[in-house]
């Protein structure tokens, strides 16, 4: 294994090779998150015309047991790497034994209980898969190790193109196996295939070869670290299956495949390209923390920019589901449409709740994410429960009302602790929120004149008129920010700015 030892010296705010390395991480991880997402899509536009919505519904049943189990698998423990100030050889190999004998039981246990979930929602095929699917946890300690020493050192060049292998791998296994027939088989084993393509990638990237500690005497601060983590991400699994497990028992197989498939669409964003920037921003955060430097200014960039691309693809969705559905889906998938207009409006607000983690995570304050994770594994399954006498729409009803107040939970707690004013904040969200608007008021303005287009010509003339009209609403209201956008694009250096700066910081 190359350097197992570091404390490396964190690098000031100012320094320019500090801003590249950032700039340049974020370029990988998220470009190759990009191109990956436009290989899965593209296979799973296909796989979804060749599979029925019932077979998503098994899928999304499956995966709640896997995903409920997937807290225990010591990830955290890999992550308080990161924050470590002292990384060696033996915390390393106490990591590692921690990992294998946490995701061998998860694989024992989520063998072993497969019949029992079958039983829960009445479907024996759902034992079948878990049974299969088991073989997922024997490959997590081979990819979350390796993961997390490469963010340490903020490299994510070699993890961008494992990750864009493993979007290749998964997205051709699911579209052979669709199309000789397989049915929900296709989506069981294109995971399967995902992991062990990243294992052995993040492996030989990592060029790691270390051997399992378990005697994990001195290894208190990282499981203490992870354990809060560790219990955070319990928490979150509560919140996000929530309406899944509520709805596999009240809901028809075909009619939980379209809400899940709705869900999966609208998570895409946040769910597929936020987590990248997280995965920067945390390492990078704690460096300039470790360096004294405020994280206000870092924080509001990252809201404003990040808001600046997802509010209006949000908003886009959600006034043009119908023909986008038609469009992507097929006549077969129609009737998803109220289903992703209206979680569209919700991720908005679900999205800015999600980037705040990174800044008090950073800053050694793991129990304000405990806090705000506890708050969500409340509130949605609570909202989902009166949801779910309403249908499927009542679960959609529920994100409208749960989105928004955790968001101000987590802003309430977050901003004090990193120093950011609430004024500063509105500043930053300002732009995309006013653009947004506008586009809003264009769409609906013009909707009523394509009715009767096919829909792809629909798409096509919505989809311009609102991008138009958010593209000059912000070059006319607010330039400097298009410009800023620029030349963080083309990785321009600007002016660093004082800490106390609310919107101009450099970096991400």
């Amino acid at each position: 294994m190359n350097e197992t030892t570091s404390s490396p010296a964190p690098a000031p705010a100012a320094d320019g090779a500090f801003t590249q390395r950032v700039r340049s991480a974020v370029a990988w991880r998220w470009g190759t998150q990009v191109l990956a997402q436009a290989i899965t899509w593209t296979s799973t536009i296909l796989v979804v015309r060749l599979l029925s919505p019932a077979d998503y519904g098994l899928f999304a049943m499956a995966q709640t047991v896997i995903t409920a189990l997937a807290f225990l698998n010591g990830q955290s423990f890999a992550t308080s790497l990161i924050q470590a100030d002292r990384v060696d050889e033996r915390r390393i190999g106490q990591v590692f034994a921690l990992l294998l004998m946490l995701n061998g039981t998860l694989a024992v246990t989520q063998f072993l209980m497969a019949p029992l979930a079958a039983d829960y929602y009445n479907q024996p095929m759902i034992a079948h898969m878990l049974r299969v699917q088991a073989i997922i946890f024997l490959t997590i300690p081979f990819s979350a190790l390796p993961q997390e020493l490469l963010a340490r050192r903020i490299e994510f060049r070699n993890q961008g193109l494992v990750n864009l292998l493993c979007a290749l791998v998964g997205a051709s296994t699911a579209l052979v196996l669709a199309w000789y027939g397989f049915g929900v088989w296709a989506l069981v084993y294109a995971p399967i295939a995902m992991y062990l393509t990243r294992a052995i990638g993040l492996t030989l990237a990592a060029r790691l070869l270390v051997k399992p500690v378990f005697d994990l005497r001195g290894a208190g601060d990282l499981i203490t670290f992870g354990g809060a983590l560790t219990l955070c991400q319990l928490f979150w699994i509560v919140q996000s299956q929530s309406d899944i497990v509520i709805a596999g028992r009240a809901l028809e197989t075909h009619d939980l495949g379209l809400y899940s498939e709705a869900l999966f669409l609208t998570l895409i964003v946040t769910g597929r390209f936020l987590p990248p920037i997280n995965e920067v921003a945390f390492p990078a955060y704690a460096e300039l923390h470790k360096a004294g430097h405020a994280l206000a200014p870092y924080f509001l960039r990252t809201v404003r920019m990040v808001l600046l691309v997802v509010a209006p693809i949000y908003i886009g969705l959600s006034l043009t589901a119908e023909p986008a559905i038609l469009t992507l889906f097929g006549e077969k998938w129609a009737e998803m449409a109220p289903f992703v207009a209206g979680l569209a409006l919700a991720m908005p607000f679900f999205a800015l709740q999600i980037i705040c983690s990174p800044t008090t995570n950073a800053i050694g304050r793991p129990r304000i994410y405990l806090t705000t994770a506890f708050c969500g594994a409340m509130i949605f399954p609570t909202l989902f429960l009166i949801g779910i006498r309403f249908g499927p729409m009542g679960l959609v009803h529920a994100w409208w009302a749960a989105a928004p107040t955790l968001l101000a939970i987590t802003l309430a707690l977050t901003l004090p602790a990193i120093g950011v004013r609430l004024r500063d904040l509105l500043a930053a969200v300002a732009p995309a929120a006013v653009a947004c608007a506008l586009m809003a008021v264009a769409v609906l303005a013009m909707r009523g004149s394509v009715t009767g287009w096919y829909p792809i010509a629909q798409l096509a003339a919505l989809g311009v008129a609102g991008a138009v009209t958010y593209m000059l609403t912000l070059w006319f209201v607010w330039p400097g920010v298009v410009r800023d956008a620029w030349a963080m694009l083309r990785r321009q250096p600007a002016a660093v700015p004082e800490p106390t700066a609310s919107l101009g910081a450099t970096h991400a």
